[in-house]
């Protein structure tokens, strides 16, 4: 299965990988990592501990450097990342908010106005005065979405967005998920959840060992003919 993206021609491309490696010392991160992906994508990266998925989620965001290859950004857009375990500053759910928009130029009173919209729109506004640091896992990471979501990125990363949350937890921040890219947002990210994956993807990518193994439609990547080593992936996750 070939690891260049299924998208056709008319699809607008947001990120072009050439041949990109990633390495820490002697680790190869990411190797030969050639991808197309466009526009509206569900796009999710699934594969072991270690396999790179994550690298390749933080060489999109621009936050680790290709050690070979290149990277192109022909659609510029806006983009937003949400880690595993997001940072709260020590202030309040409103302000966590409120910050970034502040730092992106808006007005102080502006951005606490528009803090307080965002946090509606992830249920947490009638937290808006706690700390943030106060708050369960998953009203964390509803609260990194709310920060995501307040600035409009076009492009939504997100880094086993569910990993370390209970079931009801789960199911919040996949609704939210799925509300975002109904409305049109990019959506990126990793999962070990094969349920979520096919809930939420519309295209899933195997790496093993930093290399793309498979990248299939969700359907053909769950019903189809896969390489060998994402096939056994695959039984030993489902069985």
């Amino acid at each position: 299965m070939s690891n260049t993206s299924p998208q056709s021609d008319s699809v607008d491309i947001l990120f072009k990988l050439n041949a990109v490696g990633v390495q820490f010392g002697r680790v190869n991160a990411l190797v030969d990592c050639t991808l197309t992906i466009g526009r509206g994508e569900r796009l999710a990266l699934v594969g072991a501990n270690g396999s790179g998925k994550s690298t390749l989620l933080r060489h999109l965001h621009g936050l680790l450097p290709a050690s070979s290859g290149h990277m192109l950004k022909p659609v510029p857009a806006r983009q937003a990342m949400l880690f595993q375990r997001p940072y709260m500053l020590r202030t309040s759910v409103q302000n966590n908010v409120a910050m970034g928009l502040w730092l992106s130029g808006m007005r102080w009173g502006a951005a606490r106005q528009q803090a307080l919209v965002a946090l509606e729109r992830v249920g947490l506004v009638d937290l808006a005065l706690r700390s943030g640091k106060t708050l369960s896992g998953g009203q964390q990471q509803r609260l990194a979405l709310a920060r995501a979501w307040a600035i409009k990125p076009q492009v939504l990363l997100l880094d086993e967005p569910t990993a370390s949350l209970d079931p009801t937890a789960k199911r919040e921040v996949e609704s939210l998920m799925g509300e975002f890219a109904d409305a049109g947002m990019t959506l990126i990210f990793s999962s070990h959840n094969l349920g979520q994956v096919k809930r939420l993807a519309s295209r899933v990518i195997y790496l093993e060992h930093g290399h793309v193994l498979a990248d299939a439609p969700v359907k053909a990547f769950f019903g189809g003919a896969l390489p060998p080593a994402a096939a056994q992936f695959l039984k030993g996750e489902l069985g």
